[in-house]
């Protein structure tokens, strides 16, 4: 097989943003017939400060963070869509909430969550997920809110040097989403969950009986552990509640439509929670 390099040449269209990430290498005006590669770097963020609100919803999945911005929120604006991570900011009951997706994983959401602690002056994140079910009495769109997260992962000790399996949650964080459930009439199960680094296992692992056995975890999602992580190290305020999606012990299973738009309670109480700060 043959391969022609033709000229090179480069395209840049990078946002008017003063604080736009988005780069390109080589440079356009700097590029040159010796040069055979080139890297396009679509830079994470962008956004203004201003354009995020100080209280976030984080569901995993970004089309789920569209649903609740097109169902719930007022006058919602879309301020990311940077690798189809959908962000957007409305009013809800007359207060600013912001609602972005995080990506599936610790990695991701400890970026995400990081950037919009760190440089976007955001206070309060609560994730809002799907979860599956270690024990036989959590049933099928059961909600759980955290009170810690047990995770085999090393994304503590990688980050900061914190030699820790267990993280938790802001208590009074987990005070307002109560009272909101309550308010609602919406039952909520305070209980310790995992935070799997991974979804596919190979034979002679440890299984969900050996997590619950052993650690009191109830039901596994993959991110609330770095979030809390950054949330401690940021002296910031974060928060998981959870929508169980399917039982391992029952060997049951919502559909792929129930997760995107079946999640009404879930998004409610945070909702309620989010707004209920001030």
């Amino acid at each position: 097989m043959n391969i022609t390099i033709g000229k090179p040449w480069a395209v840049c269209e990078k946002g008017g943003r003063q604080n736009n990430e988005d780069s390109i290498y080589p440079l356009p005006e700097r590029v040159n017939s010796n040069q055979k590669l080139f890297l396009v770097c679509d830079g994470v963020g962008g956004s203004e400060k201003g354009e995020i609100a100080k209280r976030v919803l984080m569901p995993g999945d970004p089309l789920r963070a569209k649903y609740i911005a097109e169902h719930f929120l007022k006058d919602a604006v879309c301020f990311n869509t940077v690798r189809n991570m959908l962000g957007y900011t409305g009013t809800y009951k007359g207060k600013r909430v912001s609602v972005m997706g995080s990506g599936m994983g610790m990695p991701s959401i400890g970026i995400y969550s990081y950037e919009l602690f760190k440089f976007y002056g955001v206070e309060n994140i609560i994730r809002i997920g799907s979860a599956g079910a270690y024990v036989g009495d959590l049933n099928l769109f059961d909600l759980v809110l955290a009170d810690s997260a047990w995770s085999e992962s090393t994304f503590p000790l990688a980050q900061a040097g914190v030699k820790s399996d267990v993280m938790e949650p802001s208590k009074e964080l987990n005070e307002r989403i109560i009272k909101a459930a309550k308010r609602l009439g919406k039952e909520v199960r305070l209980d310790r969950i995992h935070s799997s680094d991974i979804f596919y296992s190979e034979p002679g692992m440890p299984t969900y009986e050996d997590f619950y056995r052993e650690h009191g975890c109830v039901c596994v999602e993959m991110e609330s552990f770095a979030l809390f992580h950054n949330a401690k190290v940021l002296g910031k305020n974060a928060a998981c509640l959870l929508t169980i999606s399917d039982s391992l012990v029952n060997d049951l299973h919502a559909s792929a439509q129930d997760r995107q738009t079946s999640f009404a309670n879930m998004m409610e109480v945070a909702l309620e929670a989010a707004v209920a700060e001030d």
